[in-house]
């Protein structure tokens, strides 16, 4: 019997219960109770990392999310003195990867990667196997970026005015990639499509890397990506910006004009990346690995890529202030995942261009 049982045992059997002693002994009593049941956790706390650590990214790598968490491995290996795996579990935008960790021990062997979709996947999933807000911890707000409409150089959209024309001249034929049904990207453009009084077809990716594989072929009319995932192509020259998402331009992007200033003012949208570890995870611990991982992230070579070449503002928030954020995210965009959930099954591969071709999921979503 584990050392712990064995001392609450021999309490209950010594308490004696004298009058004016009752409330006093049980408060003790209960007391000690709590912290015995805490000693596993405050000896875990105290001898982790003790193995190899897995970061969940519940996306296909090359996306940002995977990025990131590449980014900071080499730190975090260095800091915590242990091989940090980055383990890519994509599939059905997100949830997947997440439900791999929400069912992991909470021993701090085990941490979750997510994108800005986590808190929109409640409402576009209903058949979650696990609960967002119950199940997981939050360790880190890391930062949020705009995103940006680009397209391929091939296309003839230059400008939002041009999207929004062509699409009332053929509605259902301008198609667009986003990373999964529900990420900011796609609520986005589902909220833009709505205020223009268009109609485009959808085309949910399991992540940002298979989406701009086809942006950049040309499957795709449009790409609705994070600062963080397209603004290395737009360098290359491999895809064109159109128009960006945030209350004003990005310093990489100032010749590119935001949806408010194009004619729909107060329109914003962010991207967000977060870390989460399994629910019960000791807070020493999620304070540790987050304490590491903002200095992996605050590292010269990282924090270059990170904010300048991928434009993301750091937040670097504790687990409180994720917690806030993720709540006031599902307060703003649930409403408008509740809003297009009836169409969710959306129109047939007859909605396609019959020329195109899409490494994307099989059902495509008319928003």
């Amino acid at each position: 019997m584990p050392l712990h049982r064995t001392v609450i045992r021999k309490v209950r059997s010594n308490v004696v219960l004298v009058p004016g002693e009752r409330d006093m002994r049980r408060r003790d009593f209960i007391s000690f109770l709590a912290a015995a049941l805490a000693w596993p956790r405050a000896g875990l706390a105290q001898t982790w990392p003790a193995g190899n650590i897995r970061i969940v990214v519940p996306y296909p790598p090359a996306g940002s999310t995977d990025v990131i968490a590449r980014l900071v491995q080499n730190g975090l290996q260095q800091r915590l003195g242990v091989n940090i795996i980055v383990d890519n579990r994509a599939g059905a935008s997100g949830s997947i990867g997440t439900a791999v960790v929400a069912k992991s021990p909470p021993d701090g062997s085990t941490w979750l990667f997510v994108f800005d979709n986590h808190g929109a996947n409640p409402f576009v999933l209903p058949t979650l196997p696990y609960d967002t807000e119950k199940d997981l911890d939050p360790v880190l707000l890391i930062g949020t970026a705009p995103y940006v409409i680009t397209t391929h150089p091939g296309r003839p959209f230059r400008t939002l005015a041009d999207i929004i024309s062509d699409a009332k001249r053929a509605p259902n034929k301008i198609s667009y990639a986003s990373v999964g049904s529900g990420s900011v990207g796609h609520l986005a453009m589902a909220k833009l499509s709505n205020q223009a009084g268009v109609q485009l077809v959808l085309v949910p990716y399991r992540g940002g890397g298979p989406a701009m594989n086809d942006v950049v072929a040309g499957h795709v009319d449009l790409l609705v990506g994070s600062t963080a995932l397209s603004i290395p192509q737009i360098q290359a020259g491999v895809i064109r910006p159109v128009v960006q998402t945030g209350i004003s331009r990005v310093v990489m992007l100032a010749s590119v004009p935001t949806v408010a200033e194009s004619g729909f003012a107060g329109f914003e949208a962010y991207a967000w990346w977060g870390v989460f570890a399994p629910a019960g995870t000791p807070k020493a611990v999620i304070e540790r690995f987050g304490a590491d991982l903002a200095l992996s992230l605050r590292e010269e070579r990282v924090l270059k890529q990170v904010t300048e070449t991928q434009q993301v503002a750091l937040s670097l928030g504790g687990p409180e202030e994720l917690r806030k954020f993720v709540t006031e995210q599902m307060h703003i965009w649930g409403p408008v995942a509740r809003e297009k959930g009836d169409n969710s099954s959306g129109p047939s591969r007859k909605g396609r261009p019959r020329s195109q071709k899409f490494s994307g999921d099989k059902t495509t979503l008319r928003f």
